[in-house]
């Protein structure tokens, strides 16, 4: 957008703000009328591994949030030289899953218990039979049940479940809502409805009486919301609490909270059935909209919905860059240490384009990148694991390719189910920081999944962008517009995307590498057993 016409929309507060609470990373993204962005900021952030949960604290949650807004009207300041007084609208997005719930007061019962905690096996096995349904460790259900088998004190206190992006849009709102692709990863949907299963709400009643549970389900899960449905408007203690400077109003419509599934749909334009798209940053994961569904359940896949509530197989691996990350941040310390100054664009375009020099099976190396769980594999700990052999050729480039093909290991796990239920998909997109390198990680996930795979010029913005884009369609679709009309029309014709077709020796060297992936689990599950 042009630059004067952008300081005028900001002036007349007809700019959108979209924030994603991601696992390493808050971002805002502001955009204009043309969907473009006008104005960003972040704020670094680290989940912390405590008395057996990966939790962040309350003040993790509103100090970052405030950071990452100040950061975004610093940067409009500096560009536009205006201040952000009022808003089109705005959305708020996070990691999905986990359990943060709170009394009839608004007080958080027990520290937020997020989607990285493996401590769920019993309750979702047990759901998972109950349901006929798969039910993953991730989802709130699984953790409310776990915490009830488990006998935890607080629970007859709950008078109010929610995931990230639920609390954050409460708090600054008061409406206990969600969007139903966020809701998807609390309990299933149904998808005539697009509410809540009835049938296994009551299925789950009757063992929370059977517990002397004094309250029902339905009342102490979010409302659910689809995409476009009004979801409350920021008050003003709200916006005292997003912007504490007082320059902020009140009265601004927020769009239903949702997580990073649907907004990494939503960013990709991947939310007609036969599409998909894959998500990489601190966790990975693959999103296809289904025409049918399934002929059976399986652990490895999750049911889940786009924002608009289409059926989606979710395939979803805890562990992706963090493991990347931390050589990065180990070969950037050594260059300090000889006196050479490196950029952390740079750094990483560095290391990233080397992989592209490996040999196609990464020279007999093989590496685990798991700091937590993997439910994919079988391991409920993770221990970030390298190997090699004497004859491996041990080489910058094949040390970083091994790396990136780890990053896409457990999610080829489940991928390889939806391929032999012949699961239909006629794109895929890529989007996080797994594809920032333009050619690297597209590569890699094109040998993964044996397909093409198209990244967009908006790739990196992630889902702080989609988000916004959801916050736009709340207050500019035009009546009866589909989500689908709405991107497809409005937001992606003629957007430039760049698309890789695999090529045959990656793909071999890929299928090499799964090989020595699977068989050294064994390896990982003794390095949890015996490395403490």
């Amino acid at each position: 957008m042009e630059h004067n016409l952008a300081k005028q929309e900001i002036l007349e507060g007809k700019a959108i703000l979209g924030i994603e609470f991601g696992s390493t990373r808050i971002k805002a993204v502001l955009i204009g009328s043309d969907h473009t962005p006008l104005a960003s900021g972040s704020h670094d952030w680290e989940n912390r591994y405590e008395n057996g949960y990966w939790t962040y604290s309350l003040d993790d949650i509103w100090e970052g949030l405030r950071d990452c807004y100040r950061n975004m009207t610093l940067d409009v300041k500096a560009q536009y030289g205006v201040p952000v007084k009022r808003l089109g609208a705005i959305g708020f997005s996070a990691m999905m899953h986990g359990y943060m719930a709170f009394d009839k007061e608004g007080t958080l019962l027990v520290p937020f218990r997020t989607w990285r905690n493996t401590t769920t096996g019993e309750a979702a096995e047990k759901l998972t039979e109950l349901f006929q349904y798969n039910i993953p460790q991730r989802w709130s259900i699984a953790h409310l049940y776990q915490a009830m088998l488990g006998g935890e004190a607080h629970v007859e206190k709950v008078d109010f479940i929610t995931t990230l992006a639920g609390y954050i849009h409460w708090q600054l709102s008061g409406e206990k809502v969600l969007g139903i692709g966020d809701a998807s990863g609390m309990f299933p949907i149904d998808m005539e409805t697009k509410d809540y299963n009835r049938e296994m709400i009551e299925k789950f009643d009757r063992l929370a009486a059977g517990d002397g549970m004094p309250w029902k389900l339905e009342a102490i899960l979010p409302q659910v919301r689809l995409a476009g449905e009004a979801s409350g408007v920021l008050t003003e203690e709200g916006a005292k609490r997003l912007d504490p400077d007082g320059v902020l109003e009140a009265g601004i419509p927020l769009c239903p909270p949702e997580g990073d599934a649907g907004t990494g749909m939503a960013a990709t334009g991947s939310v007609a059935r036969r599409t998909g798209n894959v998500s990489a940053g601190t966790s990975v994961f693959a999103m296809i909209v289904l025409e049918k569904e399934l002929s059976r359940v399986y652990p490895e896949i999750d049911l889940v919905t786009t924002p608009s509530g289409e059926l989606v197989a979710m395939v979803h691996a805890n562990n992706c860059t963090s493991d990347i990350n931390a050589w990065a941040e180990l070969f950037r310390e050594f260059a300090e240490s000889i006196g050479v100054t490196v950029d952390k664009n740079c750094l990483f375009t560095t290391l990233y384009e080397k992989a592209l020099e490996g040999d196609k099976d990464c020279g007999g190396l093989l590496s685990y990148g798991y700091l937590s769980g993997e439910f994919l594999t079988g391991l409920e700990e993770g221990r970030p694991l390298f190997v090699r052999t004497p004859e491996s050729r041990f080489t910058l480039a094949n040390f970083m390719r091994v790396h990136l093909f780890s990053a896409l290991g457990a999610l080829k796990v489940g991928l390889d189910i939806l391929d032999k239920e012949h699961v239909q998909v006629d794109e895929i997109l890529g989007h996080g920081g797994f594809f920032k390198t333009p050619g690297v990680g597209q590569s890699f996930l094109a040998a993964a999944m044996e397909t093409e795979i198209s990244v967009m010029e908006t790739a990196g913005e992630g889902g702080a962008w989609g988000i916004a884009l959801l916050a736009a369609y709340l207050i500019r679709k035009k009546d009866g517009e589909s989500l689908e009309a709405y991107l497809n029309d409005q937001v992606f014709r003629g957007m430039e995307k760049k698309t890789l077709s695999p090529k045959q020796e990656d793909v071999e060297g890929f299928r090499k590498f799964m090989e020595h992936y699977r068989n050294g689990i064994a390896i990982e599950q003794a390095a949890v057993e015996h490395f403490r």
